[in-house]
């Protein structure tokens, strides 16, 4: 962890650096872990995508070399879906199949799009405050 989340964090800094230069309305990061890192404290809204027990166990069963105590010692690590989407700004069912799920992140997506948060779009003077404040706490 110690050599990946930086380069997570860097690659993370770049992305949104550009999308805030192109002036996207939105932006959205991938965050697999984002409750149990306590991510959600930095972003604006967290979506989840959820989907009953017993099919999500079946997809992830399906994948290439995954075995039962693989699942057993992933969901062990994982915040349980039922906090997940208490937690979540919003959640996406996706197990009504491809349709209703594309329409339920289409419905998402124009929710968010109106909504003006703390992180995004950016705010220069926030981002050179926190920066000044940053460098003060470390003298």
């Amino acid at each position: 962890e110690a050599i990946v989340h930086p380069l997570v964090h860097s690659r993370q800094r770049k992305f949104l650096r550009g999308a805030a230069l192109a002036g996207e309305p939105l932006v959205v990061l991938d965050i697999p872990l984002l409750f149990e890192g306590l991510g959600e404290r930095r972003v604006d809204a967290t979506l989840v995508v959820s989907a009953p027990a017993f099919l999500q166990r079946r997809r992830v069963m399906a994948r290439p070399g995954m075995t039962a105590e693989k699942l057993a010692g992933i969901l062990r690590l994982q915040v349980p879906d039922a906090l997940k989407r208490r937690k979540a700004s919003l959640v996406i069912p996706t197990g009504l199949g491809l349709a209703p799920t594309r329409a339920a992140l289409a419905a998402a997506v124009a929710r968010l799009k109106r909504y003006s948060g703390r992180f995004w779009p950016p705010n220069p003077w926030r981002e050179r405050f926190t920066a000044q404040l940053a460098r003060a706490r470390r003298k």
